[in-house]
């Protein structure tokens, strides 16, 4: 696979701002360990190579532990996960396939509100938002991840 397109050199105001939102994102107050699982969620749920690979290495170097970054796909059976996390996960997922369910509804409203008070839910939304513009621009853009092993797929 070849990138089809650097997004970064062919318009670099509009992935300026991009990256300012995500700056902004990062510096919300919102944990950094929960950012990269929502993250690494979203991107998996979009089948983002590029961002699954970046988001499961940071959070792993941020401290979290390889089991749990490789449950996080499996989240509702692991009990690795605190509640807080599970209500993330599961707002991620809503926000992520929205327009396969064209709504969310009061139950998921309600769920994710006991663990994130209104100005972190909003943090959390806009994370989530950040992460798919991410995923919307790698996927189709053809992003390589950096490829750190030595075996490698034949081509």
């Amino acid at each position: 696979m070849q990138p089809r397109l650097n997004f970064y050199q062919a318009s670099p105001e509009i992935i300026k701002a991009v990256r300012a939102l995500n700056q902004e994102v990062e510096e919300s107050g919102l944990e950094k360990s929960l950012l990269h699982l929502i993250k690494l969620r979203a991107s998996q749920i979009n089948g983002c190579s590029f961002c699954v690979d970046m988001h499961s290495r940071e959070a792993r170097e941020d401290g979290d532990s390889e089991q749990r970054v490789l449950l996080v796909s499996a989240w509702r059976e692991s009990p690795l996960f605190s509640e807080r996390e599970r209500a993330a996960f599961a707002w991620t997922e809503k926000l992520t396939r929205l327009s396969e369910t064209a709504a969310v509804e009061d139950d998921d409203y309600d769920e994710v509100r006991k663990h994130f008070n209104e100005d972190e839910l909003v943090k959390l939304s806009v994370a989530i938002g950040t992460i798919n513009v991410w995923n919307r621009l790698c996927v189709p853009f053809q992003a390589i991840h950096p490829v750190r092993e030595s075996r490698v797929a034949a081509e």
